[in-house]
């Protein structure tokens, strides 16, 4: 996939102990800002490496981990684990949020009743 097609909403890196988001989503109310910075923070604490949440060119919720190339410490099989963990428990979560971001960012309209 073509980086320029995606858009990131947070992340957290093991190597800096930083927390990242991105101010475009600042109006995602603060109390889903805050479970997504724990998501995050929790998952690099986890596993280590860079952790990020964003969207594709379709709305859909990426969840993305990745090493640097020397880190010993990052664990591949547990990280690929966890983001199921977190597709499976924050599933509602993910969808709420690729519905604001095809509602906000891509501007496609919604007929309530048939959700099309």
């Amino acid at each position: 996939m073509d980086i320029q097609s995606e858009k990131v909403l947070c992340g957290a890196s093991a190597y800096e102990k930083k927390y990242y988001f991105n101010e475009e989503f600042k109006s995602l109310p603060q109390s889903i800002q805050e479970e997504l910075h724990v998501i995050c923070v929790l998952f690099t604490e986890e596993v280590g490496g860079v952790f990020t949440i964003g969207f594709d060119e379709e709305g859909g919720v990426l969840l993305e981990t990745r090493a640097e190339e020397d880190d010993i410490y990052y664990d591949e099989v547990s990280s690929g684990l966890l983001v199921g963990e977190i597709r499976r428990s924050r599933a509602e979560l993910l969808e709420s949020l690729s519905l604001y971001y095809r509602v906000a960012f891509l501007h496609e309209t919604f007929d309530v009743d048939g959700m099309s």
